[in-house]
């Protein structure tokens, strides 16, 4: 049995909005549908759409800052701060700040399209 595993080539997903993606583990990256880590940036000004995922997400700000709206309430997360978003909670995430947002990204169970609920 492996012991431990180095992710030297995470998954880069491919976006349209300016925003990096680089999934260290989980769907896309090997099959892992129980937890998906994820390393973002965020570029200045921008927006998703609302979702409302069947998975908790947890977000942790190395860089700049990352804006939250958790049905109706807008949040602001800073460097060293972190959040946990329940599942099945409407969200939008943003940065409409000046400078890029860098963060990780853990959703239990794993991200995935089709669980995620975008609007």
């Amino acid at each position: 049995m492996k012991k431990y595993t180095i992710q030297n080539s995470p998954f880069v997903v491919p976006t349209t909005d300016g925003k990096v993606i680089k999934e260290h583990f989980g769907n896309a990256t090997d099959g892992n549908t129980k937890i998906s880590i994820a390393h973002m940036i965020a570029p200045a000004g921008w927006s998703e759409p609302f979702q409302t995922p069947e998975f908790e997400e947890y977000t942790f700000i190395f860089k700049g800052k990352k804006q939250f709206i958790i049905d109706g309430e807008t949040i602001v997360l800073e460097v060293g701060q972190s959040i946990k978003i329940e599942k099945n909670v409407r969200v939008q995430y943003s940065n409409p700040f000046t400078e890029p947002c860098e963060y990780l990204a853990i959703c239990l169970p794993a991200f995935s399209m089709d669980k995620v609920n975008r609007e």
